[in-house]
Protein backbone atom coordinates (compact mmCIF):
# COMPACT_ATOMS: atom_id res chain seq x y z
CA UNK A 1 0.00 0.00 0.00
CA UNK A 2 2.78 2.44 0.92
CA UNK A 3 4.72 1.64 -2.26
CA UNK A 4 1.62 2.39 -4.30
CA UNK A 5 1.17 5.71 -2.51
CA UNK A 6 4.79 6.68 -3.18
CA UNK A 7 4.10 6.44 -6.90
CA UNK A 8 1.33 9.05 -6.73
CA UNK A 9 2.43 12.65 -7.26
CA UNK A 10 -0.06 14.12 -4.77
CA UNK A 11 1.27 11.89 -2.00
CA UNK A 12 4.86 12.66 -2.97
CA UNK A 13 4.22 16.40 -2.70
CA UNK A 14 2.42 15.99 0.61
CA UNK A 15 5.25 13.83 1.96
CA UNK A 16 7.89 16.41 1.02
CA UNK A 17 5.84 19.14 2.69
CA UNK A 18 5.42 17.02 5.84
CA UNK A 19 9.15 16.32 6.03
CA UNK A 20 10.10 19.98 5.60
CA UNK A 21 7.62 21.15 8.22
CA UNK A 22 8.56 18.35 10.61
CA UNK A 23 12.20 19.48 10.44
CA UNK A 24 11.80 23.26 10.53
CA UNK A 25 9.08 23.75 13.13
CA UNK A 26 10.84 21.97 16.05
CA UNK A 27 14.23 23.46 15.07
CA UNK A 28 12.93 27.00 15.49
CA UNK A 29 10.67 25.93 18.35
CA UNK A 30 13.71 24.87 20.38
CA UNK A 31 14.91 28.48 20.56
CA UNK A 32 11.40 29.80 21.23
CA UNK A 33 10.75 27.36 24.08
CA UNK A 34 14.18 28.04 25.56
CA UNK A 35 13.38 31.75 25.57
CA UNK A 36 9.97 31.14 27.18
CA UNK A 37 8.02 32.44 24.20
CA UNK A 38 6.12 29.25 23.45
CA UNK A 39 3.03 31.14 22.26
CA UNK A 40 4.97 33.28 19.78
CA UNK A 41 4.17 30.90 16.93
CA UNK A 42 0.49 31.01 17.78
CA UNK A 43 0.49 34.80 17.79
CA UNK A 44 2.29 34.97 14.45
CA UNK A 45 -0.19 32.43 13.09
CA UNK A 46 -3.04 34.81 13.88
CA UNK A 47 -1.21 37.64 12.14
CA UNK A 48 -0.59 35.37 9.14
CA UNK A 49 -4.38 35.04 8.93
CA UNK A 50 -4.48 38.72 8.04
CA UNK A 51 -1.84 38.10 5.36
CA UNK A 52 -3.83 35.23 3.85
CA UNK A 53 -6.99 37.33 3.82
CA UNK A 54 -5.06 40.18 2.19
CA UNK A 55 -4.01 37.79 -0.55
CA UNK A 56 -7.61 36.83 -1.23
CA UNK A 57 -8.66 40.47 -1.21
CA UNK A 58 -5.98 41.64 -3.64
CA UNK A 59 -6.02 38.54 -5.84
CA UNK A 60 -2.36 37.73 -5.14
CA UNK A 61 -0.79 34.55 -3.75
CA UNK A 62 -1.92 34.20 -0.10
CA UNK A 63 1.38 32.53 0.83
CA UNK A 64 3.44 35.53 -0.28
CA UNK A 65 1.22 38.07 1.46
CA UNK A 66 1.27 35.86 4.57
CA UNK A 67 5.09 35.94 4.53
CA UNK A 68 5.17 39.75 4.36
CA UNK A 69 2.51 40.34 7.02
CA UNK A 70 3.92 37.65 9.33
CA UNK A 71 7.42 39.10 9.21
CA UNK A 72 6.06 42.59 9.86
CA UNK A 73 4.02 41.33 12.80
CA UNK A 74 6.94 39.36 14.24
CA UNK A 75 9.25 42.37 14.03
CA UNK A 76 6.61 44.59 15.62
CA UNK A 77 6.03 42.23 18.54
CA UNK A 78 9.76 41.89 19.18
CA UNK A 79 10.27 45.66 19.15
CA UNK A 80 7.36 46.16 21.56
CA UNK A 81 8.70 43.44 23.86
CA UNK A 82 12.29 44.74 23.74
CA UNK A 83 11.31 48.28 24.74
CA UNK A 84 10.09 46.93 28.04
CA UNK A 85 6.96 49.06 28.18
CA UNK A 86 4.77 46.03 27.48
CA UNK A 87 5.43 42.56 28.85
CA UNK A 88 5.83 39.62 26.50
CA UNK A 89 2.46 38.05 27.24
CA UNK A 90 0.58 41.32 26.78
CA UNK A 91 2.40 41.97 23.52
CA UNK A 92 1.46 38.50 22.30
CA UNK A 93 -2.15 39.12 23.28
CA UNK A 94 -2.16 42.28 21.17
CA UNK A 95 -0.79 40.23 18.29
CA UNK A 96 -3.51 37.60 18.78
CA UNK A 97 -6.42 40.03 18.76
CA UNK A 98 -5.09 42.28 16.03
CA UNK A 99 -4.37 39.34 13.73
CA UNK A 100 -7.80 37.79 14.14
CA UNK A 101 -9.62 41.10 13.79
CA UNK A 102 -7.64 42.06 10.69
CA UNK A 103 -8.22 38.67 9.07
CA UNK A 104 -11.96 38.70 9.75
CA UNK A 105 -12.28 42.27 8.51
CA UNK A 106 -10.45 41.60 5.23
CA UNK A 107 -12.28 38.32 4.61
CA UNK A 108 -15.57 40.16 5.07
CA UNK A 109 -14.81 42.51 2.17
CA UNK A 110 -13.00 39.95 0.00
CA UNK A 111 -14.73 38.48 -3.08
CA UNK A 112 -17.25 35.69 -2.46
CA UNK A 113 -16.02 32.14 -2.05
CA UNK A 114 -12.85 33.08 -0.23
CA UNK A 115 -14.13 31.93 3.15
CA UNK A 116 -14.23 28.32 2.04
CA UNK A 117 -10.63 28.52 0.80
CA UNK A 118 -9.58 30.09 4.09
CA UNK A 119 -10.30 26.82 5.93
CA UNK A 120 -7.39 25.13 4.15
CA UNK A 121 -5.05 27.70 5.71
CA UNK A 122 -6.70 27.65 9.13
CA UNK A 123 -6.72 23.87 9.57
CA UNK A 124 -4.27 22.71 6.90
CA UNK A 125 -4.83 20.93 3.61
CA UNK A 126 -1.69 18.93 2.96
CA UNK A 127 -3.41 16.79 0.32
CA UNK A 128 -3.90 19.89 -1.87
CA UNK A 129 -0.27 20.99 -1.85
CA UNK A 130 0.90 21.85 -5.36
CA UNK A 131 4.31 21.89 -7.01
CA UNK A 132 4.38 25.68 -6.68
CA UNK A 133 3.67 25.35 -2.96
CA UNK A 134 6.56 22.91 -2.60
CA UNK A 135 8.96 25.33 -4.25
CA UNK A 136 7.89 28.12 -1.90
CA UNK A 137 7.94 25.87 1.17
CA UNK A 138 11.33 24.49 0.14
CA UNK A 139 12.84 27.95 -0.28
CA UNK A 140 11.51 29.13 3.07
CA UNK A 141 12.64 25.91 4.76
CA UNK A 142 16.14 26.33 3.34
CA UNK A 143 16.27 29.86 4.75
CA UNK A 144 15.13 28.63 8.19
CA UNK A 145 17.66 25.79 8.31
CA UNK A 146 20.42 28.15 7.14
CA UNK A 147 19.68 30.53 10.01
CA UNK A 148 19.78 27.67 12.52
CA UNK A 149 23.09 26.38 11.15
CA UNK A 150 24.82 29.76 10.81
CA UNK A 151 23.58 31.52 13.95
CA UNK A 152 22.79 28.50 16.14
CA UNK A 153 25.55 29.15 18.70
CA UNK A 154 24.73 32.85 19.05
CA UNK A 155 21.00 32.17 19.31
CA UNK A 156 21.67 29.57 22.00
CA UNK A 157 23.59 32.09 24.11
CA UNK A 158 20.81 34.64 23.66
CA UNK A 159 18.09 32.19 24.67
CA UNK A 160 20.04 31.04 27.71
CA UNK A 161 20.80 34.49 29.13
CA UNK A 162 20.17 37.75 27.30
CA UNK A 163 22.33 39.73 29.72
CA UNK A 164 25.25 37.37 29.18
CA UNK A 165 24.77 37.69 25.44
CA UNK A 166 25.03 41.49 25.77
CA UNK A 167 28.13 41.17 27.92
CA UNK A 168 29.67 38.89 25.31
CA UNK A 169 29.25 41.56 22.66
CA UNK A 170 26.61 39.74 20.65
CA UNK A 171 24.12 41.81 18.60
CA UNK A 172 21.16 41.02 20.85
CA UNK A 173 18.63 43.17 18.99
CA UNK A 174 19.56 41.64 15.63
CA UNK A 175 19.46 38.09 17.00
CA UNK A 176 16.10 38.69 18.69
CA UNK A 177 14.65 39.98 15.44
CA UNK A 178 16.21 37.03 13.62
CA UNK A 179 14.38 34.57 15.88
CA UNK A 180 11.10 36.41 15.35
CA UNK A 181 11.49 36.51 11.56
CA UNK A 182 12.54 32.85 11.43
CA UNK A 183 9.48 31.93 13.49
CA UNK A 184 7.31 33.89 11.05
CA UNK A 185 8.76 31.98 8.09
CA UNK A 186 8.18 28.71 9.91
CA UNK A 187 4.54 29.58 10.49
CA UNK A 188 4.03 30.22 6.79
CA UNK A 189 5.82 26.97 5.93
CA UNK A 190 3.58 24.94 8.22
CA UNK A 191 0.22 26.58 7.55
CA UNK A 192 -0.52 24.39 4.52
CA UNK A 193 0.29 21.25 6.54
CA UNK A 194 -1.15 21.73 10.04
CA UNK A 195 -2.97 25.05 9.63
CA UNK A 196 -2.49 28.44 11.23
CA UNK A 197 -4.48 27.49 14.32
CA UNK A 198 -2.32 24.44 15.08
CA UNK A 199 1.10 25.49 13.80
CA UNK A 200 2.39 26.51 17.23
CA UNK A 201 1.74 22.99 18.52
CA UNK A 202 4.25 21.50 16.08
CA UNK A 203 6.80 24.10 17.15
CA UNK A 204 6.41 23.42 20.87
CA UNK A 205 5.22 19.85 21.53
CA UNK A 206 8.17 17.98 19.92
CA UNK A 207 10.57 20.20 21.86
CA UNK A 208 8.73 19.56 25.13
CA UNK A 209 8.79 15.84 24.33
CA UNK A 210 12.51 15.88 23.69
CA UNK A 211 13.17 17.76 26.92
CA UNK A 212 11.71 14.84 28.86
CA UNK A 213 14.46 12.57 27.54
CA UNK A 214 17.56 14.71 27.03
CA UNK A 215 19.51 17.53 28.67
CA UNK A 216 21.88 18.89 26.01
CA UNK A 217 20.66 21.68 23.73
CA UNK A 218 21.84 20.11 20.48
CA UNK A 219 20.53 16.70 21.45
CA UNK A 220 17.19 18.23 22.38
CA UNK A 221 16.92 19.98 19.02
CA UNK A 222 17.92 16.89 17.03
CA UNK A 223 15.48 14.64 18.87
CA UNK A 224 12.72 17.26 18.58
CA UNK A 225 13.23 17.39 14.82
CA UNK A 226 12.98 13.60 14.69
CA UNK A 227 9.75 13.67 16.69
CA UNK A 228 8.41 16.43 14.42
CA UNK A 229 9.09 14.37 11.29
CA UNK A 230 7.50 11.25 12.82
CA UNK A 231 4.38 13.17 13.83
CA UNK A 232 4.07 14.92 10.45
CA UNK A 233 4.53 11.77 8.38
CA UNK A 234 2.35 9.74 10.74
CA UNK A 235 -0.47 12.28 10.51
CA UNK A 236 -0.17 12.32 6.74
CA UNK A 237 -0.43 8.52 6.58
CA UNK A 238 -3.41 8.52 8.94
CA UNK A 239 -5.27 11.04 6.79
CA UNK A 240 -4.34 9.12 3.63
CA UNK A 241 -5.71 5.81 4.89
CA UNK A 242 -8.89 7.44 6.21
CA UNK A 243 -10.39 10.45 4.44
CA UNK A 244 -12.33 11.33 7.61
CA UNK A 245 -9.11 12.05 9.54
CA UNK A 246 -7.99 15.71 9.21
CA UNK A 247 -4.21 15.71 8.66
CA UNK A 248 -3.46 18.76 10.79
CA UNK A 249 -5.34 17.42 13.80
CA UNK A 250 -3.81 13.96 13.34
CA UNK A 251 -0.28 15.42 13.32
CA UNK A 252 -0.84 17.38 16.53
CA UNK A 253 -2.53 14.47 18.32
CA UNK A 254 0.33 12.16 17.39
CA UNK A 255 2.79 14.74 18.74
CA UNK A 256 0.78 14.91 21.97
CA UNK A 257 0.75 11.11 22.23
CA UNK A 258 4.53 11.14 21.90
CA UNK A 259 4.75 13.69 24.71
CA UNK A 260 2.60 11.56 27.02
CA UNK A 261 4.76 8.54 26.23
CA UNK A 262 7.94 10.53 26.85
CA UNK A 263 6.64 11.61 30.26
CA UNK A 264 6.62 7.99 31.41
CA UNK A 265 9.92 7.09 29.78
CA UNK A 266 11.54 10.28 31.05
CA UNK A 267 10.90 9.32 34.67
CA UNK A 268 12.97 6.16 34.25
CA UNK A 269 15.68 8.05 32.36
CA UNK A 270 15.97 10.71 35.07
CA UNK A 271 15.88 8.08 37.80
CA UNK A 272 18.75 6.23 36.13
CA UNK A 273 20.76 9.45 35.83
CA UNK A 274 20.18 10.22 39.52
CA UNK A 275 21.39 6.78 40.56
CA UNK A 276 24.47 7.07 38.35
CA UNK A 277 25.35 10.48 39.77
CA UNK A 278 24.83 9.20 43.32
CA UNK A 279 27.13 6.24 42.74
CA UNK A 280 29.79 8.44 41.15
CA UNK A 281 29.71 10.81 44.12
CA UNK A 282 30.26 8.01 46.68
CA UNK A 283 33.83 7.92 48.06
CA UNK A 284 35.91 5.06 46.71
CA UNK A 285 37.26 2.70 49.37
CA UNK A 286 40.95 1.95 49.35
CA UNK A 287 42.23 -1.58 49.39
CA UNK A 288 43.79 -1.16 52.84
CA UNK A 289 40.50 0.22 54.22
CA UNK A 290 38.64 -2.86 53.04
CA UNK A 291 41.26 -5.12 54.60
Amino acid sequence: MIFELLQEQLFQLALVAALLVGLCAPAVGTFIVQRRLSLLGDGIGHVALTGVALGFLTGTAPVLTAVIVSIAGAVAIELVRARGRTSGDVALALLFYGGIAGGVMLMGIAPGGSTAKLNSYLFGAIASVTVEDIWIIGALAAAVIAVVLIFGRELFVLCQDEEMAKASGLPVRFLSLLIAVTAALTVVIAMRVVGLLLVSALMVIPVATSQQLTRGFRTTMGLAMLFGVLASVGGLLASTYSAKVPPGAAIVLLALAGFVLALGVGKFVRRGRTQESTLSERPQLRVEEIA
